[in-house]
């Protein structure tokens, strides 16, 4: 029978809860949907659980409120800004020389618990980059392969465990059970990439409100993901800051104006004046060209995209991307393509939304909506591969994926003592490099100094 889950993306602008399960063509069958404005969030953390949690109740209600039915489980997104991530290396024998899904799932099993991981952490994805079968070269899939060693190349995401904590807080109000985490920037990249971007080395850049958070994939698996603390409140900001106009005017600003277009001096559009509320008095306005607002939007758009170019540099991988996928709600802002083209040189830039998903409820042309839309997809294992999950459960990559889950017969590699007695090693790459923002980008004088050398 199939599962009905409930998905809910937990952002600082807004909260999305939807209610889904798969049809009898195996395709997802959107049961309801919740949206609400958020409150209590910041940068990917929940700084009031009280706040959020009445707006996280809010929106499964929502959800909930056509169809009286039970949840079986719950996907929700988890900020990269709160995860590390390491690498790791798992093997154990096959006894009857057949390679079947409990031998994959204790492999990955061991490549977790053969890593070090500090105790204010725990996985929340163990993803395979390559399996090796009896020292062969790396195989995908080693599901049904006939060996006497399986052995696995791992990428292990990890989260902050008082992060995860504030969201099990946060959710009590909701009856939410059987939760699962999904780092944000996979589940967009789900939404947006194919089987060919995954293969050839594609990084998908989900541009949020307030974070924006990426994921490196090579060989179709995530190896390398993080996050910068810029989205698009920060370009309101900006707007209200300069322009000395109340956020909510600044955010119409934003939404109307907003673009990356270079306009030329004799264009007619560059001419064009709007009446800006003034703070503090909304009744008194200034004039405002639209090209200065397109000055403010560049600044601050080049230096997010910078930024998280810097990000890939420090990591190595930087030529190992062929594909930069842009996706989030800063994607749709007019002539982002080209400005990333002018920073990713020789990369293929392209401005995605997520995978259609026909329903009667929403519409998913929209980029703001690849997380939820990649969490629908993970949840109801129409986008399958080999993963333990947040739970420890093991995800097949077969045709029409599963959930191996906890009481099925698996051996525990380790005990759980062990886990928690250890700390974290060299492996880690968080001991690398961050570029932090607060670090590398001075406050709004360096936006000012920009506009005005385009002046």
């Amino acid at each position: 029978m199939d599962r009905t889950i409930l998905a809910l993306d937990i952002g600082t602008t807004q909260i999305v809860s939807i209610v889904a399960q798969n049809d009898l063509n195996d395709k997802i069958n959107i049961l309801g949907i919740g949206k609400t404005l958020s409150a209590g969030i910041n940068k990917g953390n929940i700084v009031d659980i009280d706040l959020a949690s009445n707006c996280i109740r809010d929106a499964v209600l929502l959800s909930r409120s056509s169809y009286d039915i039970e949840i079986d489980a719950t996907y929700i997104t988890f900020s990269g800004i709160n995860t590390r991530s390491t690498r790791s290396k798992g093997a154990t024998n096959i006894p009857n020389g057949h390679i079947t899904s409990n031998d994959i799932k204790l492999v990955l099993s061991r490549a977790l618990y053969e890593v070090q991981i500090s105790p204010d952490y725990e996985a929340i994805h163990v993803v395979p980059i390559h399996f090796t079968v009896d020292d062969n070269n790396p195989v995908e899939n080693p599901l049904n392969m006939n060996g006497s060693r399986l052995e696995v190349y791992a990428n292990i995401i990890m989260a902050k465990k008082t992060a995860l904590t504030n969201i099990r807080n946060a959710l009590k109000k909701s009856n939410l059970e059987d939760i699962n985490y999904v780092l944000t920037s996979y589940a967009s990249a789900i939404s947006t990439l194919d089987g060919d971007n995954k293969k050839l080395g594609s990084m998908v850049v989900d541009l949020g409100g307030s974070t924006s958070e990426f994921s490196l994939f090579q060989n179709k698996a995530i190896t390398f993901n993080d996050t910068v603390a810029i989205g698009g409140e920060q370009l309101t900001n900006d707007i209200s800051m300069i322009l000395k106009t109340p956020l909510n005017s600044a955010d119409e600003i934003k939404k109307k104006y907003a673009t990356l277009i270079p306009i030329s001096e004799n264009d007619e559009h560059s001419m064009q004046k709007i009446k800006v509320p003034l703070l503090g008095n909304e009744s008194l306005s200034d004039d405002i060209s639209v090209d200065y607002i397109q000055k403010i939007t560049h600044a601050r758009v080049e230096e997010l995209l910078i930024l998280i170019q810097q990000k890939l540099l420090n990591s190595g991988l930087y030529n190992s991307v062929h594909t930069l996928i842009l996706t989030g709600g800063v994607s749709k802002i007019p002539g982002i393509e080209l400005l990333a083209r002018e920073i990713y040189q020789g990369i293929h830039i392209q401005v995605k939304n997520p995978k259609n998903i026909p329903n009667g409820y929403v519409n998913f042309n929209d980029p703001s909506l690849a997380a939820i839309a990649g969490l629908l997809m993970y949840g109801l294992d129409t986008d399958p591969s080999f993963e333990l999950d947040s739970n420890r459960n093991l995800r097949e990559k077969t045709p029409r994926g599963r959930v191996q889950r906890e009481d099925e017969s698996i051996v525990n590699p380790r005990t759980q003592e062990t886990l928690s007695s250890v700390v974290s090693n060299n492996n880690d790459t968080s001991t690398k490099q961050d570029i932090k923002y607060e670090e590398t980008v001075s406050p709004l004088s360096k936006i000012m100094k920009k506009i005005s050398e385009w002046m």
